[in-house]
């Protein structure tokens, strides 16, 4: 499986949530707590927006493992962003190979996922076929995860993120039965139009990988009146991490289970998150 953290709120240096907190993402590339593996080393990726008003992100992607790259430390120390998204690899199969590593993007939209299409392989064929042939050329990897993204894409991304993602794993739970697999979809999933932060944590057997989002910055204060980084804090400011980056009591609150999260200006959103199944009209029916 992976790692994923992302940020939303006031323009921070990325290194801020990447480097120096208690239990990083750089740290769990080594020592994750709640991750299938501990150890996260088949490549990473940044993806970063100058302004939160969307427009085309920028991205850094590597395979090799974060803790090692100088190149990502340094560009983390220099780079401030008010929306990022960071990712570290643990392939379930697929290559370990530059395209392979996330964030995905696609125009405006980043997309990172924690998890796996289980029988993908089995899979495949009908799954990439459903891709709309105006974005099949975009596809330059080989996991379920970059298939997923653009059967979101093709289920309509732009215009209804939370429910194109929804019918992007519905129809792949409709796959997956005709197939015969079982529980085919575990994920958590992180993506952006530069924005907002959407963030959604599902799994076909609803015992999904873990999730947390960051208390309200008051609440927090409460706790911690003498933490200094904590008075910096706007009301605006979140991160989503797939597990916690400090022990800070009170810090951090679990993603219920199939559920979705929007993080924008102003108040916050949560949904229930529900996969539906419709048939995409470039696709033939799962067979």
């Amino acid at each position: 499986m992976c790692r994923w953290n992302a940020y939303f709120g006031q323009p921070v240096l990325i290194d801020e949530l990447l480097f120096r907190t208690q239990h990083s993402l750089i740290d769990q590339s080594l020592h994750s707590r709640m991750g299938v593996e501990t150890t996260n080393g088949d490549g990473f990726g940044l993806g970063w927006y100058r302004d939160g008003n969307g427009g085309s992100p920028a991205r850094y992607r590597s395979v090799t493992p974060a803790w090692s790259d100088a190149n990502l430390r340094d560009l983390a120390a220099h780079v401030e962003s008010p929306l990022f998204l960071a990712h570290i690899r643990a392939t379930t199969g697929t290559p370990v190979q530059q395209t392979n590593c996330h964030p995905f993007r696609h125009g405006r939209w980043l997309f990172v996922h924690n998890g796996v299409i289980s029988g993908f392989h089995a899979m495949r064929r009908d799954l990439l076929y459903a891709v709309d042939a105006s974005l099949f050329d975009g596809i330059g990897g080989s996991t379920d995860s970059e298939a997923l993204f653009y059967l979101a894409l093709t289920f309509g991304l732009e215009d209804d993120p939370l429910g194109a993602v929804e019918q992007a794993v519905g129809f792949v739970e409709a796959t997956g039965l005709a197939h015969g697999i079982e529980n085919p979809v575990q994920m958590t999933l992180g993506f952006s139009d530069g924005e907002r932060l959407y963030a959604v944590r599902y799994s076909t057997e609803h015992q999904s990988r873990t999730l947390f989002v960051s208390e309200d910055v008051e609440a927090i204060r409460a706790l911690h009146p003498d933490n200094v980084r904590l008075q910096v804090m706007t009301a605006e400011d979140r991160i989503v991490v797939s597990e916690p980056v400090s022990d800070l009591p009170g810090a951090w609150r679990e993603v219920p289970e199939s559920t979705a999260l929007i993080i924008q200006r102003g108040p916050d959103e949560q949904h229930p998150f529900r996969p539906t199944y419709v048939q995409p009209a470039t696709s033939a029916p799962p067979s």
